[in-house]
């Protein structure tokens, strides 16, 4: 509840300042990859500045998804084998248990006929 109260908070203001920016910047601009060249650039585009800067913030957001995502790879392989070791170790647990419950219920069994030999009646003598 609380964390949608927050993203709330957070996220309708976000959604309108990017919304005022897209209808303040509604001129068009020339973006060019070329720093050097005086004459007209051979690789440019004519957008509106907020075209380009949210083209930019969404390039930016995946590169570094990116990033983080192929950073985090020795946790997630870590992990991993954690989860693999731990599926091995409970499922040996488990046998282990059944083990003992077998061997368990065997020793009952093995002293309860050892106590009826044993145990004689009196009169039986």
């Amino acid at each position: 509840m609380i964390r949608k109260i927050v993203a709330i908070v957070i996220l309708v203001p976000l959604a309108l300042l990017i919304m005022l920016f897209a209808v303040a910047n509604r001129a068009p601009v020339t973006v060019s990859l070329d720093p050097f060249s005086s004459q007209p650039p051979m690789f440019s585009a004519t957008s509106p500045l907020f075209v380009i800067l949210l083209v930019v913030l969404v390039a930016g957001v995946i590169i570094g998804g990116a990033a983080a995502w192929a950073r985090q790879g020795k946790w997630r392989r870590r992990a991993r084998h954690l989860a693999a070791d731990l599926k091995t170790s409970r499922a040996e647990t488990e046998a282990l248990r059944q083990q003992l419950a077998a061997s368990a219920a065997a020793q009952a069994q093995a002293q309860t006929s050892i106590a009826s030999i044993a145990y004689r009646h009196p009169s039986a003598a």
